[in-house]
């Protein structure tokens, strides 16, 4: 059955209209139906014609087939609210985009559904749901297997379930429980009204031919229509031939009136002057924009006209139904250009769609050859497969063919990026492998007392260490820790060792503080060169004297204090004076046992420090294109280049400072 207010549903029925048996102004005689053969009991119509009798049944007014097919959609959609008045609520419940929402958003919507409407009344939205969740579940699963597998892991281990798919089932199984209790009810009190309603139309035959006064069989006769009014719902594929019989014998009843043409008249009457209203309602609603709210209630106005209102005079007849079907073919044609606007949408977005599957098709053929270049790939995939699910519905004919492309098109960019990466896990492998051994050789020697053997040793497991290729992922961060506690733990031992207290030390310490008094005592002459030369003097004097005491460590922050306000009192390049500081900063932090770890922190700041530089570099000259037709004279747009070329100038002496250190290595 076509949703008539759903004009965003890809399966829209006016593509397909359903089929019925076409409809006659005044309802044609059906094929009679009774609760069994038995219980027949047709009076033939010879019996009560006369020559004042209106024809019982008229003959079909000849149509357009598109005439037919509308009014027999009209007829289809009516039959169904009739089976089950809750029905009617589908037409009020607004369609959305189900299309373009999230996994998680369409949860929501089915609970609200079924908690908050009328469970045979939104079988066509939850269909539209299911569908979507459903293909977009299904594409989470597929991203998540593929993440799996391209992690190490076996396909026969993998599972996934997510919190949201949980929250959609128990929402769909509410709806399905809802769902049957609510048919398992009505179907038993639609038998029972059709029995009813069909014991109602025998009941019409019978008046016919009962010898009583006319105006009691009349007062019977609207008894019966009352009564046929308030039985309930019946099944909707016996609507139409129900209601087609049910007015055959209300014609023939009033046919029998003819002998009291008063009554006959006055319903009559009543009936012209309901359906007149009908009518010009129906062209009220034919100059209505709104086509589809008019189209919905112009089914209302067929139901009314079929249902609640019996026949006209004979004169009547067919001019007013006339006038009926055209306002009603007006609203259907408007409907049908709604409807031809809708598919060019459809259209419009299958051509988005299938570009995007080309552009899908185009990444997946390109080579690549190393991980950062599918790295890009995979979120340009999964840009383009955002991208499909938003472009909106296409026509139902190419819907299953589209879905089927797009599948296949990132399938075969899966397998390609299957197919690298488990090449790449080989060669993680064999690198694995290669660490592994060199964390038994660090962990063998890390207790070795023997300094001049396993220091050199020690030094050349780093490097080759550096050397060696990417592991897998999962095993990366493990190895590392467990080789750099080994190699810490040597190193920490040989550095305890030698930082034990010596006379040594102690007299390094004390020539240090003598040598400190004497810095400290130094002033500035007018000869800079001479300066220089005394400072740096003193600096390698300092370097000579050795270590001192790990508690007495505090000295070589004075010193370097001191030597920093010397050179920052010389008239000197400020450039010059930071890289004699800077030197005797790496003299400092170079060990004379080889330990780089000091060395290998301040190479890694300055490096962090340099990134940093361009990013802020990079940062201003962009702001720069937006002064395009700005003075260059502007105090902003100097400002701008004033900044831009502190920071060059920072990082030219950053890069010196980087220089310098991969001298000491």
């Amino acid at each position: 059955m076509s949703d008539l207010n759903n004009p965003n549903a890809e399966n829209a029925d006016h593509a397909n209209p359903v089929k019925s048996e076409s409809i006659t102004p005044e309802t044609t005689a059906p094929e009679a139906i009774t609760p069994d053969d038995s219980q027949t009991s047709e009076t033939p119509i010879t019996e009560v014609q006369t020559e004042d009798t209106v024809a019982a049944t008229p003959a079909p007014v000849k149509g357009d087939s598109e005439d037919d097919e509308v009014l027999n959609e009209i007829e289809e959609s009516n039959a169904e609210d009739a089976e089950d008045e809750g029905n009617k609520d589908r037409h009020t419940i607004e369609v959305k985009e189900y299309d373009s929402m999230s996994l998680e958003a369409l949860a929501i919507e089915l609970e609200k559904l079924v908690q908050g409407q009328k469970v045979q009344a939104i079988k066509s939205h939850v269909d539209g749901i299911n569908a979507e969740f459903k293909t977009k579940h299904q594409a989470l699963v597929e991203e998540k297997k593929e993440e799996f597998l391209n992690e190490g892991g076996n396909e026969i281990d993998f599972y996934y379930a997510s919190p949201i798919e949980k929250r959609y089932k128990a929402a769909y199984k509410e709806y399905r429980n809802k769902l049957n209790d609510h048919y398992k009810s009505l179907e038993k009190n639609l038998k029972q009204n059709l029995t009813d309603k069909l014991e109602i139309i025998e009941e019409l035959k019978g008046l016919i031919n009962v010898e009583e006064n006319i105006n009691t069989t009349y007062k019977h006769f609207k008894e019966l229509q009352e009564r046929w009014r308030t039985t309930g719902p019946i099944p909707r594929d016996k609507y139409n031939n129900a209601w087609n019989s049910y007015h055959h014998h209300v014609e023939l009843f009033y046919d029998f009136l003819h002998l009291n043409r008063d009554l006959r008249d006055l319903d009559f009457k009543h009936n012209l002057e309901k359906k007149l209203l009908i009518i010009e309602r129906a062209e009220e609603l034919a100059q209505d924009d709104n086509v589809m709210r008019s189209f919905r209630e112009l089914q209302e106005l067929h139901k009314m006209w079929k249902e609640e209102l019996g026949p006209v005079g004979k004169e009547h007849r067919e001019e007013i139904w006339d006038r009926f079907k055209a306002a009603t073919k007006i609203i259907n044609d408007k409907r049908q250009v709604y409807y031809k606007e809708i598919d060019k949408v459809y259209d419009k977005n299958l051509e988005t769609k299938l570009e995007i599957i080309a552009n899908i098709e185009f990444v997946a053929a390109q080579p690549a050859g190393s991980h950062s270049e599918w790295q890009k790939r995979i979120k340009i995939i999964e840009d383009l497969r955002n991208q499909f699910f938003n472009a909106g519905k296409v026509p139902l004919k190419v819907n299953e063919d589209t879905w089927a492309k797009f599948k296949d098109a990132v399938r075969t960019f899966n397998r390609n990026k299957n197919a690298y990466y488990k090449d790449l896990k080989k060669e993680q492998y064999t690198n694995l492998q290669k660490k592994l051994e060199l964390i038994k050789i660090a962990e063998d020697n890390k207790e070795s007392e023997d300094t001049a053997v396993t220091t050199p040793l020690m030094k050349k497991i780093q490097n080759d260490w550096k050397k060696i290729g990417h592991v897998p992922r999962k095993d990366s961060d493990k190895i590392w820790k467990q080789f750099k506690a080994a190699c810490n733990h040597y190193f920490d031992k040989v550095h305890a060792k030698r930082n034990a207290v010596s006379q040594e030390h102690v007299d390094a310490f004390n020539k240090k503080s003598e040598l400190l008094e004497t810095l400290k005592a130094v002033t500035p002459t007018d000869d800079k060169d001479k300066d220089v030369e005394i400072i740096k003097s003193h600096i390698n004097t300092w370097k000579d004297l050795g270590r001192v005491p790990n508690d007495k460590r505090f000295i070589e922050d004075k010193f370097q204090k001191t030597i920093d306000d010397l050179l920052s009192s010389l008239k000197m390049d400020k450039t010059e004076i930071e890289m004699i500081k800077y030197e005797n900063k790496l003299d400092s932090l170079t060990s004379t046992d080889g330990d780089t770890r000091n060395l290998d922190n301040e190479r890694l700041f300055i490096r962090k420090k340099m990134d940093e530089v361009k990013a802020q570099i990079n940062q201003l000259e962009n702001n720069l294109q937006f002064f395009t037709n700005v003075d260059e004279d502007n105090p902003l747009v100097k400002d701008v280049h004033n900044n831009i070329k502190g920071h060059k100038d920072s990082l030219v002496l950053l890069k010196e400072k980087l220089r310098k250190i991969k001298e000491r290595y």
